[in-house]
């Protein structure tokens, strides 16, 4: 048994607190250590700061920007982009597969930092949460079956029954429309698919989603009518006013101007992109 004696014990408590004390003072005359109290974070990326992870949120039905290959890993142009962007600003990424309708929700509960998800940067989303500047130039098409002759405009689907993806621009165009019967699917592929079963007349959705499912050969039976019936560009949403708008602007900037952007476009399109205005027109 190990015996204490007052003196000794005295002696153990008087250097205790001295130490407690040097500590202190030690702490409030700066110490060369970190501040105390509460400090915000730096930027991704930023000089002096930690490796940072970014938790992006996506939806993975939506090839060849967004989708799930047979493995179980997330494929596609807006993921590689990502994923080059991380590269390039030195950060980490953690996809998070969430639905479409849900990810401005979720950047706005603070449960993910970001989102690339194909999300056309308009006047009302730029509202609630803010983007970078446009990764992608894309539009609206309407799709028909290929027996289809008599629809080619947006004017031409008054009175038809349309299929879209719910909360897209798409969605948005056709409750335009005069007498339209509106059925809102969660992906587009659903909505294509419903539309090759004979299920609806029209599909408004993104073109180089439509073609691609065209092209893959996924959904047949289907065709592409008229020409863009809107001129839009894509997004990566962050929470209003995030410091990281900046780290994703400087990343895409490099890989526009490296020759990066240039290949993993051609990878997925096998053309040669467009040029991307600094921001979007909205």
């Amino acid at each position: 048994m190990i015996r204490v004696t007052r003196s000794r014990f005295l002696r153990q408590f008087t250097l205790s607190i001295l130490g407690l004390v040097c500590a202190l003072t030690f702490a409030a005359c700066g110490g060369g250590g970190a501040p105390t109290g509460t400090a915000s974070s730096p930027a991704a990326g930023e000089a002096g700061g930690a490796p940072t992870t970014l938790r992006v949120g996506t939806e993975p039905a939506f090839p060849p920007f967004e989708s799930q290959a047979a493995n179980g890993q997330l494929e596609g142009f807006s993921i590689d982009l990502m994923n080059a962007i991380a590269e390039e600003a030195g950060i980490q990424v953690e996809f998070q597969s969430l639905p479409f309708d849900g990810l401005i929700p979720a950047l706005q509960a603070g449960t993910i930092d970001a989102a690339i998800s194909s999300m056309t940067i308009t006047a009302e989303r730029a509202q609630t949460v803010s983007f970078s500047r446009p990764y992608f130039k894309a539009g609206l098409a309407i799709a028909v079956q290929e027996q289809t002759n008599d629809v080619t405009s947006l004017d031409s689907l008054q009175n038809r029954r349309i299929a879209v993806q719910i909360g897209t621009t798409g969605a948005q165009e056709a409750q335009k429309i005069q007498g339209a019967q509106v059925r809102s699917f969660d992906s587009a592929p659903l909505a294509l698919q419903e539309l090759a079963n004979g299920n609806v007349d029209a599909v408004i959705n993104d073109a180089p989603v439509t073609l691609y499912a065209i092209k893959s050969g996924n959904i047949p039976g289907i065709k592409v009518t008229g020409t863009l019936v809107t001129e839009e560009y894509y997004g990566i949403a962050l929470p209003k006013d995030s410091q990281n708008v900046e780290t994703m602007n400087t990343a895409l900037n490099t890989l526009l101007t490296n020759g990066r952007y240039n290949e993993i476009y051609q990878k997925w399109f096998g053309d040669e992109p467009p040029t991307l205005p600094e921001q979007a027109p909205i």
